[in-house]
């Protein structure tokens, strides 16, 4: 069974490098979590653990036995993110009470995750052959900005995304010069971005840096489909940027 939970948090996409914990036999370390705890996993039974059950997010420590060898202590919490801590033996630790601050990653990707259902807005929306690429959303959250997009497939064949890409280029192309692009990436991609089934939708939010435009220039956003020719091209606008939508705090 430890070889399993092993696996499965070396395949979780989001980890906070180790960190040093020191505990003893006689005082009791508090790990205080953004988030509820949903697993714990210790290296070695010289390490005893109690969930607070009146507080999910709590996580008392305390050593077995003095002078044990180095271990470490895994904690997964409810936002999918894994803490890892490399433990030791001191008898007066420097610090009891740790509170734990939220991964800037998993932070982004939990908001990304929660934007799925939020309800659609109409922001833009381009048609062809029967599917329907919409922007629907716009959001931010410290310096991130989350981008709403829904596809529905109105027909009966499959549309397979075969490109999702964003790009900052100009709105108008000189006679002798090529429009000049620059392609941004995605710090996160919640939703399937893979295909959508025919008379089906898929909701994705993509997000980016935060970042303005000027004023000859634009955010398009590219959407291409896999051996066929129902490709998109959205074009986003400084001023629809600037009504983003603020996000409230994670609790």
């Amino acid at each position: 069974m430890k070889k399993v939970i092993i696996a499965i948090l070396a395949l979780m996409n989001v980890a906070f490098a180790q960190q040093p914990l020191a505990i003893t036999t006689d005082k009791t370390t508090s790990l205080i979590f953004p988030f509820p705890i949903k697993y714990v996993d210790r290296g070695t039974k010289d390490i005893l653990v109690q969930p607070i059950k009146e507080n999910d997010n709590i996580l008392l420590v305390k050593a077995a036995s003095k002078q044990f060898s180095e271990t470490n202590l895994s904690v997964v919490t409810g936002d999918g993110h894994v803490y890892e801590f490399t433990v030791t033996y001191q008898p007066q630790p420097s610090s009891l009470v740790w509170h734990l601050p939220p991964n800037k990653k998993a932070s982004i990707a939990t908001y990304a995750n929660g934007i799925i259902d939020n309800k659609p807005r109409r922001i833009l929306k381009v048609e062809k052959y029967n599917v329907v690429a919409k922007v629907t959303g716009i959001y931010i959250k410290d310096e991130i900005i989350y981008y709403q997009l829904e596809i529905c497939n109105h027909s009966p064949l499959d549309y397979d995304i075969d490109l999702l890409q964003f790009v900052i280029r100009d709105k108008k192309k000189g006679k002798r010069t090529a429009i000049q692009e620059n392609e941004l990436t995605p710090l996160y991609i919640a939703g399937n971005k893979k295909q959508v089934k025919a008379y089906n939708f898929s909701v994705i939010v993509v997000a980016l840096d935060k970042f303005t435009i000027p004023d000859a220039k634009l955010l398009g956003v590219r959407i291409m489909e896999k051996n066929g020719g129902r490709h998109f091209n959205l074009k986003i606008y400084n001023g629809n940027i600037l009504k983003a939508i603020v996000l409230p705090d994670l609790h």
